[in-house]
């Protein structure tokens, strides 16, 4: 071999080494775990889950805790979490505005449109003319003066009290029952079975929607809006420490008839949602090529393949 051309081949190897070490550089170690918030909700269960398989697949470690919307926001403002897929706009604008304000929670991306998120009626109440919420006062009696709620510190919530508080629209003798997610759609299922009437938050995507058949009251637009967004937000300057990761949250988008259908599969199928996820995932691999596009493992290999493969695919 030519004294040159060992020089050409030694240059090629460094060269090779260099690009390597160059992709594995582009993020810090400590990117090689990422921490998510769920708040117990389905859609979100469901689309942390969904991104728990692309991370893992990839390479990552993802850790995911179950905390309020309120402890979500805080433990993002403290480093304690990286990711957010849950900011429901502009329910939570209340909520989160003030960390963004103040620049200690950024938003990465848009990740649904068209939700809605309101209170709720069975159609049948709705025809008896519960049909805003000028109206719920005129079936006190017959709601048991109750307004169901999910979570408690949930902003939901919070603005159905203030409302009680003021005595807007004469609920001041209502209360609003706080609970779980799966407890409220527990209490909607009995008194849809037997026909009485009820008021609780409701929204979509959920397959609540194809399960019963809603309503939503007008008359809250002043805070939960009409047609809203969801947002992927992360702590303070996540996305220039862990670009990788940040590429792959900025990819991430979700349609409603998706999370409708995965989320009927957990609620009503009871798969859980690792299995549920991965069920829809491998029956519209389209969507891998659009949410991985750009998307490296965490040693710089292309991500596509090696999500396929921890997919069984």
């Amino acid at each position: 071999m030519s004294y040159n051309l060992k020089l050409t081949l030694a240059a090629l190897a460094a060269a090779t080494a260099l690009s390597a070490g160059t992709a594995k550089a582009q993020e810090p170690t400590a990117c090689d775990s990422v921490s998510f918030s769920d708040v117990g909700w389905t859609d979100i269960t469901t689309t942390t889950a969904t991104a728990k398989h692309l991370l893992e697949g990839l390479g990552y470690k993802v850790d995911v805790k179950v905390l309020s919307v309120p402890v979500t926001f805080a433990s993002l403002k403290s480093d304690d979490v990286d990711v957010f897929l849950g900011n429901w706009m502009p329910a939570q604008s209340g909520a989160i505005t003030p960390y963004i304000d103040e620049g200690e929670i950024d938003v990465v991306a848009t990740n649904l449109e068209g939700t809605k998120y309101t209170l709720a009626v069975p159609t049948y109440t709705y025809e008896k003319g519960l049909k805003t919420y000028a109206d719920i006062a005129k079936f006190g009696d017959e709601l048991d003066h109750k307004i169901y709620g999910i979570e408690p510190g949930n902003e939901g919530n919070a603005y159905l009290v203030s409302l009680i508080e003021a005595n807007k629209d004469g609920l001041g003798d209502f209360e609003v029952v706080e609970s779980s997610e799966q407890g409220m759609l527990a209490m909607v299922g009995r008194k849809y079975r037997q026909e009485q009437p009820i008021v609780f938050l409701g929204w979509e995507p959920h397959p609540m929607n194809a399960s019963y058949s809603l309503k939503y009251l007008t008359g809250g637009e002043d805070f939960f809006g009409g047609e809203g967004i969801v947002r992927t937000v992360t702590r303070k300057g996540y996305a220039e420490e862990c670009p990788n990761v940040a590429k792959l949250l900025e990819n991430l988008k979700f349609t409603l008839p998706m999370e409708n259908e995965v989320m009927g599969k957990i609620l009503n199928d009871g798969e859980n949602e690792a299995d549920a996820t991965a069920e829809w995932i491998k029956a519209n691999l389209d969507a891998l090529d659009a949410w991985l596009a750009g998307v490296t493992t965490t040693s710089g290999e292309p991500g596509l393949p090696a999500v396929k493969k921890s997919l069984g695919l």
